[in-house]
């Protein structure tokens, strides 16, 4: 049968009480808005559908209405398992006061174990998240006291340590909610205005193959037989209905962009000089991350702090000299930040989010610079769960575990007030909260599991750099300026260890460019000072 096409409020009609609901997006890439929205609207006015499940990837939302947030209504959800609730604040609140159940995976676990779920396989097995919160040692991926399934186990293989993540509970996903650009009248899926393909067939086929119903977003319908066979990512006989979006509000590229064809890797835009960052604690930590950079590697970058490390490398001219790719699946380029995370202006490829987080977990990355909210004194991290504040860990588990080489990026405390001048750093204030904590909330990087797999981590913050060794933290560097015991030590619940301190590299705290690029160009990419 051919597929039909409907309104969103038909298709809202579609779905019923305690219905799996899985949907396709990142941050608000590939997001179906509209159907969400007019999910939401018809729970409002009649209060069904009720106890709904809801599965996702990554994190989809704008941290205040839209995406994930339409479902983050008590008694519209009750069950709940992706990788970031941050973007999601709505339904991070039901998970915290206990009104949801609710399990966080591993982004790139979850993108893989959907594959694996829609060919009716157990589940997959992998080290991913050993150590971490999402170990059946610890918290086995259950946010909240009324989260008691377990969904994870632990196995020995060879001699080996592994985690099986089963794919039970994705069985009960029979509405799949997806978006593309163009849809035939046959069904056939394109998404060349997408920034991204994601897993959007895998979720097609899970649904399909579990005897549920796919409802398909698009911008625009053609006529049978006129799209590309190449262009089509999922093809027409997994779709069941297709939904053309009523306005362009509900089909945004990304939730901060309507559309950037640089973005989707549709033409290569000619790129503006770069905003320059201030000189402030996040351009100090962008500039002393970008030290670790050798010519020829392969980057990651995450959301946050880590997004200065890009920046500088603008302003220095130097991304030539290396790849940045993002785990949504864009490869070369300049990874986006904010809303539209998750996409890359000008990319040299876009592959899917699956077969990125392959390439991520075989150890592919030579480095990644990722956040952090939580330190302690054994290395962990926590960016997951703190503060009364509920995150997930998004990607971070896989490319924390996997990189060559992590530089955790962020301030050593809250909420300090600092000022740079002639290439010296003051306190002015001191933060409120400190980082660098005697344990964790949570673990989402294991310290000792970096150093049994032989990970070089530092930790890099405006004022120190850290550097894990097997008997935990080593303080390497502070700031010119900086008051050992006033600025640092005593801004710390534990006491690291110092052998060889020394300065940070007084060009960080200059104005103008720190001639980068001819460490980059030099032979062999030594360093020029």
């Amino acid at each position: 049968m051919k597929p039909e096409v409907i309104t969103p409020e038909q298709a809202s009609d579609l779905v019923n009480n305690g219905d799996g609901i899985i949907t396709s997006g990142f941050v608000g890439n590939g997001f179906p808005e509209a159907l969400a929205v007019f999910l939401e609207k018809r729970f409002f006015e009649t209060g069904t559908p009720r106890n709904l499940s809801v599965f996702f990837v990554a994190g989809q939302g704008d941290g205040k209405e839209r995406g994930l947030n339409h479902f983050g209504h008590e008694g519209f959800l009750s069950f709940v398992m992706g990788s970031h609730f941050g973007l999601a604040p709505k339904i991070a609140n039901l998970v915290l006061t206990e009104k949801v159940e609710a399990y966080a995976i591993p982004q790139g676990v979850m993108s893989h174990l959907i594959r694996a779920a829609s060919g009716n396989k157990p589940g997959i097995i992998t080290h991913v998240g050993l150590g971490t919160f999402v170990d059946p040692r610890r918290q086995c991926g259950a946010l909240n006291s009324i989260s008691k399934q377990r969904f994870v186990e632990l196995l020995e293989i060879e001699g080996e340590e592994y985690l099986f993540y089963k794919s039970k509970p994705l069985k009960k996903a029979n509405v799949a909610l997806i978006r593309g650009t163009t849809a035939d009248l046959d069904g056939n899926i394109t998404m060349e205005k997408e920034v991204g393909t994601l897993e959007i067939f895998s979720i097609a086929t899970l649904v399909r193959n579990n005897g549920g119903i796919v409802i398909a977003q698009v911008e625009r319908l053609a006529e049978r037989g006129t799209l590309k066979p190449k262009d089509v990512k999922v093809p027409g006989h997994l779709v069941d209905y297709i939904v053309k979006s009523p306005n362009e509000d509900y089909h945004w590229q990304t939730f901060a962009e309507k559309y950037n064809p640089g973005l989707s890797g549709e033409i290569k835009v000619p790129i503006s000089e770069f905003p320059k960052l201030p000189l402030n604690e996040r351009k100090v930590i962008g500039r002393r991350g970008l030290f670790e950079l050798k010519r020829g590697d392969i980057v990651n970058i995450g959301i946050g702090v880590p997004e200065a490390v890009a920046a500088v490398a603008a302003e220095e001219k130097i991304f030539d000299f290396f790849l940045l790719t993002v785990e949504a699946g864009p490869v070369g380029g300049i990874p986006a930040g904010g809303l539209s995370f998750g996409a890359s202006l000008n990319p040299s490829a876009i592959v899917d989010q699956p077969y990125q987080f392959d390439f991520y977990d075989g150890g592919g990355l030579d480095i990644a610079f990722l956040g952090m909210a939580e330190v302690d004194e054994e290395g962990n991290v926590n960016v997951s769960k703190f503060g009364g504040r509920l995150t997930g860990p998004g990607g971070f588990i896989n490319i924390s575990q996997n990189a060559k080489k992590v530089v955790f990026c962020g301030t050593l405390n809250t909420g300090a007030e600092i000022k740079i001048e002639n290439g010296i750093l003051r306190i002015l204030k001191e933060g409120e909260k400190k980082k660098f904590v005697k344990e964790v909330e949570q673990v989402t990087f294991s310290g000792k599991y970096a150093i049994k797999r032989g990970q070089e981590v530092l930790y890099v913050t405006e004022r120190a750099v850290f550097k894990l060794t097997k008997n935990g933290l080593e303080l390497l560097e502070i700031a010119p300026g900086v008051d050992l015991d006033k600025d640092v030590l005593s801004q710390i619940d534990f006491e690291p260890k110092i052998r060889e301190l020394k300065k940070m590299d007084s060009k960080i705290f200059l104005d103008g460019v720190m001639g980068l690029r001819k460490f980059f160009i030099s032979e062999g990419g030594e360093r020029i000072d």
